[in-house]
C-alpha cells in the first residue's frame, strides 16, 4: 500500500501496522490510542543512548552498556527453573548472557557459538562474573544496535523495544502531505514541513525539546486546527437565516430606568451587542462571560424583554431550581405584567406541568424559567425565539450545535458563566461563538476584603462572626470534607457544624454532597430568608445564587483549593451594599505555591487576573475542572507557554476569513486533529 500521500492511512486501524495484531490494539485502545495518528503522540519521556561500545573489562555495573561479544558455551540446565546460561568473551574478558522463561532452540538461533554478536542492556554482577539477564538488544550487525532508543511510558504487556519499532514504522511510512500554511507562517519556523517535524519529534536527541522550530510547528498545527473547526462552526451558524426581531429600546429603557441601581458601562455594551444580534438576520450564538457579582443576570433577563416584546418566545435554563426561581422572581419584579412568566420544576406537580406545557405551546406563555427539563422532547414552543443558558461552562462544541438547532432557525442562544475564562482557553472553548465579556462591578458593589488566618487563631474568627451576626448578618463557613478523614488532615463539615451549633444554639445548618436535592433547596430558600446565621457547608455552595444578607465567607484548609475555586467560593458574599470579608483559613506548614495564591487572591477581586495567575500555577488542564469537561486535550501546545502560538492562530484565522479562502487545503489538518463530526462535509 502506498502511504505517501495517503493521510488517511494516519487514521487507520492500528492492526494495520506490521507486526501488530489484535492483542497489542487492545492494550493500546485501553490507553485511548485508538489508530495510527495517536501513537505518533505517545513521546518518549527519556531515551537510552546504545552507540557508545565498551569492553567487557570496563563496564559499569547498574548501567546500559553495549558490548560485541563471542559466545563460547551453552548451559541449558533440565532442573526447571533455572535459567539458560551463554558463556560469552571478548579480548578483555567474560560475561553470562542470563535467559529466563526461553526455549533451547531460541538462545541457539540468537547467540550463535563463535559469532561476533552485540548486545546491550544493564549490565550485572553474580559470583565474580559480569551477566547481562534477558537482553532484549542485540544482532550480529552492530549499527542495529548502536543507536539512540527511546524511552516511553511503557503500556503493561508491551515492552519499549516494540514501542520502537512500531513508532519507527509509522515515522519510516509518514504520508508526503501537501503543505497547508501560507509561506508567512512558514517562515516563523524556518520553512520546516510536517513531516519533517514529526520525524524530529521522535529523535531520541530532540525529547524534552520545546522551543525548537520543528515542536513549535507541530504545537501550531494542534492550536490551528482548533481555530479552523471554531470558524467552520460559525460560518455555519451565519448562514442560518432567521426572522429579524424588532426591538423596543423605549420599553426596555423604562425598565432600566425603574432599577434601583444603575447599568455599568459594560452592562450597556453588552446588551447593545445582544440586541444588534437578536435584529439581525443571521442566527446569534453568543457567550455572555462575566466575574461573579458583575450583573449578568439583568442584561440576560433585558435580553429576555426586547426578546418578547418582538413576539417571540423565551427559554432560561438554570442548572439548579433554586437558582432559576431567582431568577424568575427577578423578572416579575421588574417585568411589566402583560408579559407571562412561568416556573417548572420538580416540585411542580403533574396537573400543573401539563398547564404550562400546554401554554407552552400556544404561545400562552412568554417567558419559560427551569432547570435541563424545559429542554426535554415533550416541552413544546409555539415561537421560540431565544434560549438563555446560565452556569452552563461546561456545554461541550457538539451540545451547543444541537442546542441550536433544536431552538430552530429563527431562535437565538446566550450562553452565560461566572467563570472567568483565560483568553487562550476562551479561543479554543468557546471559538464558535461571539464573545461579550463584563469586568466591571456595580459601583454600589464593595471589594470584597480577604483575610487569612492561622486555624489556631480559631477563637479571633468566632469573635468576629459574633459581631457580625449582632448586626444582622448572615455567615458562610466552607469546609473541605463532609467526614473526618484519616489519611487527610481536613476538617470536617459534620465536625464544625457541631463545634458552632454548640456556640450559636438553632443558628446554625448543614449542607453537604450527601444532602439530597429537597432538603438542599429547604436549607438554602431557609438562609435566604434569613432563617439562620451560619451556614456550613462543603464546595457545593450555589454559583450564581445571591444572598444579599450574607456578608462573611470562611473558607477552612485554604491551602487546599485552586485561586479560581477561592474566589468562585468568596464570590457567594458581596451581593449587597454593606462591606464583606472573606477569611482564609489555614495550618502554619503552607507550600510556597499555597502563600502564592493565598496573598494573589489577598491582593485582587478580579476573577480574570485570578484565573490567569491559577493556570500559572495548576496548568490549564486542571484550572476550573475543565480537563473534566471535554475541553480539547492539546498533546504538544500549551495554553501557558505558547501564548503568541494563539495570537498567531488567530491572526491567522482572521486572514482566511476576511480573504474567504477555501479551507479544503486543510482537510488532513482537520481530520488528524481534531477530527470533528460538525465539519465532516469538508471531506
Amino acid at each position: 500500500m502506498d502511504n505517501k500521500s495517503n493521510y488517511k492511512y494516519l487514521l487507520s486501524d492500528l492492526t494495520a501496522l506490521k507486526g501488530v495484531g489484535v492483542k497489542t490494539t487492545n492494550l493500546l485502545k485501553k490507553k485511548k490510542i485508538n489508530n495510527i495518528f495517536d501513537l505518533l503522540w505517545k513521546l518518549p519521556k527519556s531515551y537510552t543512548d546504545r552507540s557508545l561500545s565498551s569492553k567487557i573489562k570496563d563496564l559499569r555495573i547498574g548501567e546500559v552498556q553495549t558490548i560485541t561479544i563471542t559466545p563460547k558455551k551453552y548451559s541449558f540446565p533440565r532442573v526447571r527453573n533455572l535459567p539458560n546460561r551463554v558463556l560469552c568473551s571478548d579480548e578483555t574478558g567474560e560475561i553470562d548472557c542470563i535467559f529466563f522463561n526461553s526455549f533451547e532452540g531460541y538462545v541457539r538461533k540468537i547467540l550463535p557459538i563463535g559469532k561476533e554478536i552485540t548486545v546491550s542492556g544493564k549490565i550485572g554482577y553474580f559470583r565474580n562474573k559480569y551477566q547481562l539477564t534477558n537482553p532484549k538488544y542485540l544482532s550480529e550487525d552492530s549499527s542495529l544496535i548502536k543507536q539512540k532508543h527511546n524511552t516511553y511510558s511503557l503500556t503493561d504487556g508491551i515492552t519499549e523495544k516494540i514501542y520502537n519499532k512500531i513508532i519507527n514504522q509509522i515515522v519510516e511510512n509518514l504520508p508526503l502531505l501537501n503543505e497547508w500554511h501560507s509561506t508567512n507562517i512558514l517562515q516563523k519556523f524556518d520553512n520546516i514541513s510536517w513531516n519533517d517535524a514529526i520525524k524530529d519529534l521522535h529523535k531520541p536527541e530532540n525529547v524534552g525539546t520545546y522551543k525548537k522550530n520543528f515542536y513549535q510547528r507541530l504545537a501550531f498545527d494542534e492550536i490551528f486546527s482548533t481555530f479552523l473547526v471554531n470558524s467552520e462552526i460559525r460560518k455555519k451558524i451565519k448562514k442560518i437565516k432567521k426572522i429579524n426581531k424588532i426591538l423596543n429600546i423605549k420599553k426596555q429603557n423604562e425598565i432600566i430606568n425603574k432599577l434601583e441601581f444603575s447599568l455599568t458601562n459594560d452592562q450597556i455594551k453588552t446588551l447593545k451587542e445582544i440586541n444588534d444580534d437578536l435584529c439581525s438576520s443571521t442566527k446569534m450564538f453568543r457567550l455572555l462571560q462575566g466575574d461573579v457579582g458583575s450583573g449578568k443576570t439583568i442584561v440576560s433577563l433585558l435580553s429576555a424583554f426586547n426578546t418578547v416584546n418582538s413576539g417571540f418566545q423565551v427559554a432560561l435554563m438554570a442548572p439548579t431550581e433554586i437558582l432559576a426561581r431567582q431568577h424568575y422572581t427577578l423578572a416579575k419584579e421588574i417585568f411589566p405584567k402583560n408579559i407571562n412568566i412561568k416556573l417548572i420544576s420538580g416540585k411542580s406537580d403533574y396537573k400543573s406541568k401539563k398547564i404550562i406545557l400546554n401554554e407552552l405551546s400556544k404561545h400562552k406563555i412568554d417567558i419559560i424559567f427551569g432547570t435541563h427539563a424545559i429542554f426535554q422532547k415533550k416541552v413544546n414552543f409555539k415561537k421560540l425565539g431565544l434560549i438563555i443558558i446560565d452556569e452552563q461552562h461546561k456545554f461541550g462544541v457538539n451540545q451547543r450545535k444541537r442546542l441550536s438547532d433544536k431552538g430552530g432557525n429563527n431562535c437565538d442562544v446566550l450562553l452565560m458563566t461566572a467563570t472567568p475564562i483565560p483568553r487562550t482557553l476562551t479561543m479554543t472553548m468557546y471559538g464558535d461563538m461571539d464573545l461579550s465579556i463584563i469586568r466591571e462591578k456595580p459601583k454600589s458593589r464593595k471589594p470584597i476584603k480577604t483575610y487569612s488566618k492561622l486555624e489556631s487563631k480559631i477563637d479571633d474568627v468566632v469573635k468576629f462572626i459574633k459581631k457580625e451576626i449582632k448586626l444582622g448578618n448572615q455567615i458562610f463557613w466552607v469546609c473541605p470534607l463532609i467526614e473526618e478523614s484519616k489519611k487527610i488532615d481536613h476538617t470536617s463539615a459534620v465536625k464544625k457544624f457541631e463545634y458552632l451549633d454548640k456556640l450559636f444554639p438553632n443558628q446554625v445548618s448543614l449542607l453537604h454532597g450527601k444532602t439530597d436535592i429537597e432538603e438542599k433547596e429547604i436549607i438554602l430558600n431557609r438562609f435566604l430568608k434569613n432563617e439562620f446565621k451560619i451556614l456550613v457547608s462543603t464546595t457545593i455552595i450555589e454559583v450564581g445564587i445571591d444572598f444579599p444578607n450574607a456578608n462573611v465567607i470562611i473558607i477552612e484548609n485554604a491551602n487546599k483549593f485552586g485561586l479560581s475555586q477561592l474566589h468562585q467560593l468568596r464570590g457567594r458574599v458581596g451581593r449587597g451594599d454593606k462591606e464583606s470579608s472573606c477569611i482564609l483559613m489555614f495550618k502554619s506548614n503552607l507550600s510556597e505555591n499555597a502563600k502564592k495564591r493565598i496573598n494573589i487572591l489577598k491582593g485582587t477581586n478580579d476573577g480574570f487576573i485570578i484565573s490567569e495567575e491559577d493556570m500559572k500555577i495548576r496548568g490549564f488542564g486542571d484550572i476550573l475542572g475543565f480537563k473534566q469537561s471535554g475541553i480539547k486535550n492539546f498533546k504538544l501546545a500549551d495554553p501557558i507557554h505558547n501564548n503568541d502560538l494563539f495570537l498567531l492562530a488567530e491572526k491567522e484565522m482572521r486572514r482566511i476569513e476576511k480573504s474567504n479562502e477555501n479551507i479544503s487545503k486543510f482537510k488532513p489538518l482537520i481530520k488528524l486533529y481534531d477530527r470533528a463530526d460538525i465539519i465532516n462535509d469538508i471531506a
